[in-house]
């Protein structure tokens, strides 16, 4: 029994009851995941290497480089990748446990709502990610970051520090900021699927 939960599970998480919602896993779980995982690492895989601030010193450059980034942009997607994921997992769990067919979710008003809340989250989670991340990163890189080094240094307050692939990573945080958009419209196109289908349901005579 406990093998069926789990292929109700994954056949879930992958095939969503709706077509937009099989969508979104698509473009969700390749391209955002591709582009993260190969270009993301390109852009911003050996940046704390090439990060020099003057005077060019180990030291400064390592405190300088943990300010300018409080969380590694990787590490930051990655768990709004996750984050994002958790709301559909939870309902799937729900409807393997309790043998709900994806055929048979939107047939069923407390599956429909329990379903729509969870996009509801997606988007929720969303939304949170887009505000943290330009209160993290921006919306632009500056080829200079001004570092404030008075905690370290006794001669000198700022310290000028030169930050590689500006214009690559100012691409990249766009396409970010991109996809997260794209997801959300996606989510609340999801939610009018849900309404349109339940209601044809509704409407279908009783035999």
């Amino acid at each position: 029994m406990s093998l069926n939960y789990i292929k109700n599970f994954y056949e879930g998480c992958l095939r969503p009851p709706t077509v937009i919602g099989q969508f979104h896993t698509l473009f969700f779980g390749s391209v955002r995941t591709f582009f993260l995982g190969v270009l993301g690492f390109t852009v911003y895989g050996n940046e704390a290497l090439h990060f020099s601030c003057d005077p060019d010193k180990r030291e400064i450059n390592l405190y300088c480089y943990n300010q300018f980034r409080p969380i590694t942009p990787q590490v930051f997607w990655a768990l709004q990748l996750v984050t994002v994921l958790v709301p559909g997992a939870v309902f799937h769990l729900y409807a393997a446990c309790k043998n709900i067919d994806q055929e048979e979710i939107l047939e069923r008003l407390v599956s429909t709502v329990f379903y729509i809340i969870s996009v509801l989250l997606r988007i929720i989670l969303e939304a949170l990610a887009f505000w943290l991340q330009s209160h993290l990163f921006g919306f632009l890189v500056d080829p200079i970051y001004m570092c404030d080094v008075s905690a370290l240094a006794k001669i000198f307050n700022i310290s000028k520090c030169m930050v590689p692939g500006h214009f690559e990573k100012t691409i990249f945080l766009s396409a970010m900021y991109t996809f997260t958009i794209i997801t959300i419209l996606l989510c609340i196109a999801e939610i009018f699927e849900i309404l349109f289908r339940r209601l044809g349901y509704l409407n279908q005579p009783v035999t």
